[in-house]
């Protein structure tokens, strides 16, 4: 139920038209549609441009007719969620200056950066609940919001699309359907009545994407662009390449700094795809002598003395083996997928066989590992 959360934000993009922002709250939480329940905001959040951030302190904010206000005041449901000025955020430049609409190619990117930006700060509460209203501002900021709640989005957060019926739509003195029903004046100079008005909102189901993210990407250190492409790799045929020697690990292109007891560690389990022999299990690893020699023949190449002689002597003691061969098959895992996210899942040690028979290796062909020791 959305009131389990203690923290309930509704984010919504606007244009030139910040009745979306009253006509969304109204279908959340005064008329919510069955079988969904009420949700009622404790914080709302506008991202808008500059022109959309004067259009809406107006329209909603000013003292002396403030649609939100007047919401408020006719259906007191709703409470007294947070939206002030500080909760416009509007869409700048790289170089920080605002955006009075956006129309160009490098326009278009800053809005997708700040909306990514925005999204990914939004979902790290987990004590939050986030619903995202993609109905207002310009097509492609509806877009890329619905992209990026796609990226970042947990389970309890919802994406939804608010429809006003004709004649309201977009009716400049329509924001929502007061509790005293209001006769408006259309255009063509005829006369409607706001108890006719149908407010309703559609909620879409969207493909999550956010388990398996690099941390990077969560925490919002990477544009819309640069996060667009990690996915892409995600997608891609696993190639992985490794120069040891030089520390130097790629996967499918991308960079992967391992310290050196794992940097050795995902050596030998790519030698062992290349020798023909790919999945061990931890006896394996305790019994058979040759099998920890050449991981610590690839650790001595890359380890300082010390370091190797160290690992050495724990590996003298048989107890030990097996605390080291899971301690390292972990590691490995944890610092690829926080390196890679989606894409991890290619270089990731895997499970292989069933108990009590099994067996750990690497899930890429020899045909897609480069291993250089020299």
């Amino acid at each position: 139920m959305p009131q389990t959360y203690p923290r309930r934000i509704l984010l919504a993009v606007t244009g030139l038209s910040p009745q979306i922002v009253t006509e969304t709250l109204y279908a959340l939480g005064v008329r919510p549609q069955p079988p969904n329940a009420p949700f009622i905001p404790t914080e709302i959040h506008l991202l808008t441009t500059k022109n959309g951030a004067q259009l809406a302190r107006a329209a909603l904010l000013h003292l002396d007719g403030g649609q939100f206000h007047a919401l408020l005041m006719d259906y007191p449901a709703l409470g007294r969620p947070a939206f002030d000025e500080n909760h416009i955020h509007i869409i700048k430049t790289p170089e920080n200056q605002p955006l009075s609409d956006i129309r160009t190619p490098l326009e278009n990117a800053a809005a997708a950066d700040c909306i990514t930006a925005l999204m990914s700060q939004l979902t790290r509460d987990p004590d939050a609940q986030l619903h995202v209203s993609i109905a207002g501002g310009r097509k492609t900021m509806g877009f890329y919001l619905g992209y990026a709640f796609s990226l970042f989005a947990r389970p309890q957060d919802e994406l939804s699309h608010v429809l006003v019926s004709s004649p309201f739509e977009n009716h400049p003195e329509f924001f929502y359907p007061p509790a005293q029903p209001r006769r408006l004046a259309t255009r063509d100079g005829q006369h409607i009545d706001t108890a006719d008005a149908a407010v309703t909102l559609a909620r879409i189901p969207v493909v999550r994407l956010r388990h398996g993210q690099p941390q990077n990407l969560l925490q919002g250190q990477a544009s819309f662009g640069e996060t667009v492409a990690a996915i892409q790799k995600s997608l891609a045929r696993p190639e992985l390449t490794i120069r040891l020697r030089q520390k130097q690990v790629i996967c499918s292109g991308q960079s992967v700094q391992l310290p050196d007891a794992e940097l050795a560690w995902l050596a030998w389990w790519a030698q062992l795809v290349l020798n023909g022999t790919p999945y061990k299990s931890w006896r394996d690893f305790c019994h058979d002598e040759t099998l920890w020699h050449d991981y610590m023949q690839l650790y001595k190449l890359i380890a300082p003395g010390g370091s190797y002689e160290n690992a050495c002597k724990r590996l003298q003691n048989i107890e030990d083996r097996k605390g080291i061969f899971e301690q390292r098959n972990s590691k490995l895992n944890r610092i690829l997928q926080n390196k890679l996210g989606h894409a991890a899942s290619h270089y990731q040690l895997k499970t292989h066989g069933r108990r009590p028979h099994t067996q750990r290796g690497l899930g890429i062909p020899a045909t897609n590992i480069t291993l250089i020791l020299d």
